[in-house]
């Protein structure tokens, strides 16, 4: 089977099906896993680079997914050229559908737009009956299963010994901040935490600083929309501080964190995991020394 991926969520679902050598087709941020790079590129964005201030990146983002159509172009000769049986892709499925129509209207179309964990887990499963890796989805979330319930009873043992939840604050965006939605408060939640602000299950809404004061997290942790960590806290030292930023408990504390946004918590693949192992460790790292992929997050000031 010709696979094109529009998602890189997707794209690392195919690979962790063991399908990266019918991968025929990728968009140009389909970064992992390294059997992708190098796949033919079959978008471009339509989102202009600019500096952190104002976030028109995640804004733009925000507004496809709320319009449901894509932030990007296809490239319609270079998806043509690829001969795809299969395409995975996202919000915008309709005006995807329509290309795919107008190159031939034999190639299916599978749409995932995924809300929580388990609706991640579903368009894994989704993607092996597709492709006919129905085996390798079970093995893969099996495997996924098995890891979230271990870290899920390490927090029920801890909180057994005293250890409460941490009252968190998780924002996909600084300038202007936004609150975390969709999976993200979940994976807050598994990982022994309480987002204040973010919402299950429903788009990221952009919030204030006041309104981080207010709440007062005992954590702060930041995770802008497609932002590596070096990124990430590149962005933070750009980022203008409210006049009040000392007065909040987590800042008096310590415990303010920037973590690789755009591996573990912006894509609704298998990395989710990871990244509720990254906020298990950041919020009980005595109960969960070590257990998250190395470079995936720092402490900053």
């Amino acid at each position: 089977m010709r696979i094109v991926s529009l998602l890189p969520s997707a794209t690392e679902i195919v690979c962790a099906l063991g399908l990266a050598d019918e991968l025929v087709g990728v968009t140009h941020e389909c970064d992992w896993p390294p059997e992708a790079v190098g796949k033919p590129v079959v978008t471009r964005s339509t989102i202009k680079p600019a500096g952190m201030s104002g976030a028109p990146a995640h804004r733009l983002v925000a507004d496809a997914a709320r319009t449901g159509s894509q932030p990007f172009v296809l490239d319609e000769a270079a998806l043509a050229a690829a001969m795809p049986d299969l395409v995975l892709t996202g919000v915008g499925h309709r005006e995807v559908a329509e290309a795919v129509r107008r190159i031939c209207g034999d190639i299916s179309v599978i749409s995932l737009e995924p809300a929580s964990i388990e609706g991640i887990f579903n368009a894994i499963s989704t993607v092996g009956a597709m492709t006919d890796a129905e085996d390798n989805s079970v093995e893969v979330l099996e495997d996924l299963r098995g890891r979230l319930a271990g870290i899920e009873q390490q927090i029920i043992d801890r909180r057994g010994s005293g250890q409460p939840p941490v009252r968190v604050v998780g924002l996909e965006w600084l300038d202007p901040p936004f609150a975390t939605g969709q999976w993200v408060p979940e994976q807050i939640r598994r990982a022994g935490g309480w987002d204040l602000l973010g919402r299950e299950g429903d788009r990221s809404v952009e919030t204030t600083w006041e309104a981080v004061r207010d709440v007062d997290p005992e954590t702060i942790v930041l995770m802008p929309f497609g932002r590596h960590v070096d990124a990430a806290v590149a962005e933070w030292r750009r980022t203008p501080r409210p006049s009040f930023w000392d007065e909040i408990d987590a800042v008096r504390r310590g415990q303010v964190f920037v973590v690789d946004g755009s591996a573990y918590f912006g894509r609704p693949g298998p990395r989710v995991v990871e990244g509720i192992a990254i906020l298990a460790e950041i919020f009980d790292p005595d109960g969960f020394a070590e257990i998250s992929p190395i470079g995936s997050w720092t402490p900053v000031d």
